[in-house]
């Protein structure tokens, strides 16, 4: 074996194939994470589909492993791997916002206003009054997608900075009503402008 062909041999494998190898890791692992999320959501067909192209890259990563099963750099480029995916796969989670979160809304304020605000801004709300420990308390409790969860967060601070908030995924919500989309409301606004004209 000539001295270039034994170079391009070593670079191929204390470089590249750990690098191969590491991301492989990566994507499997992001995969196998949205797969759990599709899964937590019943999205029946996207869930096996996802763990179809997860255990194939899988596969291909840990048959390179048990092919050089003497390079140390194999086997820190699949936990380096498996770690960034894990990370990756939450990051993604967390952006695609998929599906709708129960907020319970505690206030020892008087929670008029906010719940003004709310109804007028499409929400839909079930408001009780309820007994904390340092007297009477309004509990607020609303459905809402999860990509809105910053706006809602942001009017409950606005209108009661105090207020308690507990925030949990719902599997499953029938009937809820929830506010447009600021470029829906601007269709709906046009529309009833047209009707009225």
């Amino acid at each position: 074996m000539d001295s270039a062909a034994l170079h391009q041999s070593e670079l191929f494998r204390w470089v590249i194939l750990p690098v191969l190898i590491f991301s492989a890791r990566v994507v499997d692992v992001s995969i196998g994470t949205l797969r759990i999320m599709f899964l937590a959501r019943s999205r029946r067909l996207l869930a096996p589909l996802l763990g179809f192209f997860e255990v194939m890259i899988w596969l291909l990563a840990i048959s390179q492993i048990f092919k050089h099963l003497d390079n140390v750099m194999c086997y820190l480029a699949y936990g380096g791997g498996y770690a960034m995916g894990s990370f990756v796969g939450i990051y993604i989670e967390g952006k695609l916002a998929l599906g709708m979160q129960v907020v319970r809304i505690i206030t020892r304020k008087d929670a008029s206003a906010l719940i003004a605000h709310l109804k007028a801004a499409g929400y839909g709300l079930t408001v009780l009054n309820g007994e904390g420990v340092t007297g009477p308390v309004k509990v607020v409790f609303t459905v809402i997608q999860r990509k809105r969860l910053a706006e809602l967060s942001e009017i409950i601070r606005r209108f009661n900075p105090g207020a308690f908030l507990s925030i949990e995924d719902v599997r499953l919500a029938e009937e809820a009503k929830f506010p447009p989309y600021p470029e829906e409301k601007a269709v709906l606004d046009r529309g009833a402008s047209a009707t009225k004209a």
